[in-house]
């Protein structure tokens, strides 16, 4: 019977992945993505976003990805609990409303300037 001497052994967690420092929380892999997300559920006001983001883009002349999020797991991991929200590079910049084109593209600028 040994009481000394022993080494503790680290625990782990259960799937490995979640600890250690060498690992990132989703929310700073969140802001380090590039690109612009709609997040909502696909209704008229998300749609209604969406297409000011588009003009927005077109606008400036900007070659920028835009995706619609409608998984709300996905939504819940942004923070978000309004929709429309509108993401841009990892950040969300709007919530609950419907922006217009020139709204839009001042946020656009704005994070673009700051990123």
């Amino acid at each position: 019977m040994r009481m000394f001497g022993r080494k503790k052994e680290k625990a782990s967690c259960c799937c490995g992945k979640c600890c250690g420092e060498s690992t990132q929380s989703s929310a700073q892999v969140k802001n380090k993505e590039e690109g612009i997300k709609i997040l909502g559920a696909g209704c008229s006001k998300c749609n209604a976003l969406e297409a000011a983001v588009r003009e927005a883009i077109k606008e400036l002349d900007m070659d920028i990805e835009v995706d619609h999020v409608t998984d709300f797991s996905q939504i819940a991991a942004y923070g978000v609990m309004t929709t429309p929200a509108l993401v841009i590079n990892g950040k969300a910049v709007s919530l609950g409303r419907v922006l217009k084109a020139d709204e839009v593209k001042s946020l656009i600028l704005k994070e673009h300037n700051n990123g």
